[in-house]
């Protein structure tokens, strides 16, 4: 078996998760690049990391769907033989913010679907495997990380379902992080604050104002780069007594300030 690490990370084909991407693949990974709608973003990401002079797929799944997922995991080990860490990234607004009392069903299941169902049980099926690969491989240490958001506890009427799904990842890190401690596998979450993403830039002038105005002790935008920054971190193991942690990205957000 290549003795090269793996990491799996959603939703990597833009964004945050293609910041993620980058940032293990100059750690030395072996890069999947999970996409759902865009293929050919995902195989810019690709392209970006084989120019780095790293090494990655990209594979197609719609994590909502139990098939798809697990075929994408299957089509892992047929590439690679393991995984080391899986970052759990992928995820939607709505397509409409609309007044919570006018959100209909069909949205709250889908963000649910993609933000939170998809990703546990991803993150089952994978768990299982990794605890398979732990008594196969010698020294295997490997992490789960969750994407989550400030979301999880700050409040954003016109985008309920949302903010839903990331508490609940809350909640999701900590179970797994439980869980598997006892198995070697470790369980983070980074919460990111204001980034500078497709799904920011619709509300780009308003986060401008709100955070030259102070809205963040770090008055900047954050970048995609960030979070990949912090998943790097938690990849080479910094934190190997900590599990179920949150570890913010945020400009200091998190802070209340008088």
């Amino acid at each position: 078996m290549d003795e090269r690490k793996v990491a799996c990370i959603t939703g990597a084909s833009r964004g945050i998760g293609r910041g993620i991407a980058l940032a293990l693949s100059s750690e030395g990974y072996r890069v999947v690049v999970h996409y759902n709608n865009h293929s050919q973003t995902a195989q810019t990401t690709l392209d970006d990391i084989q120019t780095m002079g790293g090494d990655g797929i990209i594979l197609r799944a719609d994590l909502a769907v139990p098939q798809d997922r697990q075929e994408m995991v299957s089509k892992i080990e047929q590439e690679f033989g393991r995984i080391d860490i899986l970052v759990n990234n992928a995820g939607m607004a709505p397509k409409q913010r609309a007044d919570m009392l006018e959100m209909t069903e069909a949205s709250y299941d889908e963000v649910m679907s993609v933000n939170l169902k998809g990703p546990f049980f991803l993150t089952q099926v994978i768990a299982k495997w990794m605890i398979e690969l732990s008594l196969k491989i010698e020294l295997y240490t490997p992490i789960i990380v969750n994407i989550g958001s400030i979301s999880a506890y700050t409040s954003s009427i016109n985008r309920g379902e949302y903010c839903i799904s990331k508490a609940g990842m809350g909640m999701m890190t900590m179970l797994f992080a439980d869980r598997l401690a006892e198995q070697g596998i470790l369980v983070y979450e980074i919460r990111p604050g204001i980034i500078n993403t497709d799904m920011t830039l619709s509300v780009k002038s308003k986060y401008d104002d709100l955070i030259s105005g102070g809205l963040t002790p770090i008055r900047r935008w954050g970048m995609p780069e960030d979070i990949g920054k912090a998943v790097a971190a938690l990849a080479s193991g910094t934190l190997p007594f900590s599990t179920g942690e949150i570890i913010n990205v945020d400009g200091g957000f998190h802070l209340r300030r008088l």
